[in-house]
């Protein structure tokens, strides 16, 4: 796995656009790992910081998602350096859109991704451009669509992704008309731990879990885990968190997800950030879900929650681990060899997958058809591992030997 895992991320990628903004300081890249299938799919994310080997890391990791949520092309992912809560946001987007429409219309895809939203965001802008869906170059480029396979396509994109769900069970409130984007990766978050549970066995009712994150995969997650059962004792966020060992309730967590500010976690109780790092990592709880921003996760932190119970990581955000490594660092591997860690490739495939599902023939566009369809692809990857290896450890290197006997 080592020698393949070093041969993939040393592969130099295929394209490389590099942008400065007139009119700011803002500097952004799209990275497209290879066009594999004559096209290459990842989200836009915006941050300070931000610089092209995070870009290149994460579209590597992209290019691995797809041999799990399809279609069979390469990875790809734009990043922005520059600070999200500027007044000036808008303005970069555009200016950053306009500049990356020839790509996006021939054979690149993109959507949403950290600080940046698909629906009031990338949608709207590209639409202004001229591209009927930010998934028009996969359409394009992948499919070789003919003109009236892609109206369809494009058609059931366009109605999908930001379909409304009026299903109560796949939202936390039908009246503030939630979305698929907005709830479908951290509903696949969650179902990756309940199909870990049935498939190398085990009973997820009861189960105690600590979420990092309270953006849409995180608070999504830690929703659809407590209408299974899951008790969620503890939430870490950015600016603090909250601790309920005895685990908040359904309506509890329905509250936190729809009084956020934003992203952010919003409690007359809530726990400054430096105490509750102190003590989150050592609450009792059998799963966690790192749904927070790339590589924030320390090896202390791990030995803390092995040492407290855990069983189980779903990695809601792309390469939790703090490694300096693209995909399986030190850290990484210690926690694999240690515990189950579900990738992230695997536990935060759900966007990916529904783009996928959408542009295939005749989609039903029902929230259960689409839901559902994430829940199925996640459990077949995760069943594929499970044949290949049935240990509770090591579930993230079996993985990737699957995912890059496909890619190399």
């Amino acid at each position: 796995m080592k020698e393949l895992l070093e041969k993939f991320e040393n592969k130099r990628p295929e394209v490389v656009f590099e942008w400065k903004d007139s009119e700011t300081e803002a500097e952004g890249w799209v990275v497209i790992n290879s066009l594999r299938g004559g096209a290459a799919g990842g989200g836009t994310r915006m941050r300070p910081g931000l610089d092209k080997h995070e870009v290149e890391s994460l579209a590597k990791t992209m290019e691995v998602k797809f041999t799990v949520s399809g279609p069979e092309i390469g990875g790809a992912k734009s990043g922005i350096n520059f600070d999200p809560s500027d007044p000036r946001k808008k303005g970069v987007l555009e200016r950053w859109y306009k500049a990356v429409y020839p790509l996006l219309k021939n054979y690149y895809g993109t959507g949403g991704d950290l600080n940046v939203d698909e629906i009031h965001e990338v949608i709207p802008i590209t639409e202004e451009y001229g591209l009927w869906h930010p998934q028009e170059g996969v359409v394009n480029g992948h499919y070789n669509a003919t003109e009236p396979e892609k109206i369809k396509k494009l058609g059931q994109l366009r109605q999908g992704v930001i379909k409304v769900i009026e299903a109560p069970n796949y939202s936390p409130d039908i009246k503030r008309k939630y979305t698929v984007a907005d709830m479908v990766t951290g509903f696949g978050v969650a179902k990756s731990v309940e199909h870990y549970y049935n498939i190398w066995g085990g009973k997820l009712h009861k189960k105690r879990a600590v979420i990092q994150g309270w953006g849409n995969v995180g608070a999504s997650a830690a929703y659809f885990l407590a209408q299974a059962g899951v008790k969620i004792v503890g939430i870490i966020d950015r600016n603090g968190g909250l601790i309920n060992q005895d685990g908040f309730t359904l309506e509890e967590l329905t509250d936190l997800f729809i009084n956020r500010n934003g992203n952010e976690l919003i409690s007359e109780d809530i726990i400054p950030f430096d105490e509750i790092n102190k003590k989150i990592w050592s609450l009792e709880a059998e799963v966690f879900i790192p749904a927070a921003a790339s590589r924030l996760i320390s090896k202390e932190q791990v030995e803390e929650m092995i040492a407290s119970k855990l069983e189980v990581i779903a990695a809601g955000a792309n390469v939790p681990f703090a490694d300096k490594e693209i995909f399986f660092g030190p850290i990484a591997e210690f926690t694999d060899s240690k515990v189950a860690v579900i990738p992230d490739f695997i536990a935060n495939c759900g966007m990916a997958r529904v783009f996928a599902y959408l542009m295939t023939a005749d989609a039903e566009i029902t929230d259960e058809a689409i839901f559902e369809d994430t829940s199925r692809t996640i459990e077949k990857a995760l069943r594929k591992t499970f044949e290949a290896s049935n240990s509770s450890v090591n579930i993230s290197k079996t993985s990737f030997e699957i995912a890059l006997s496909q890619l190399i």
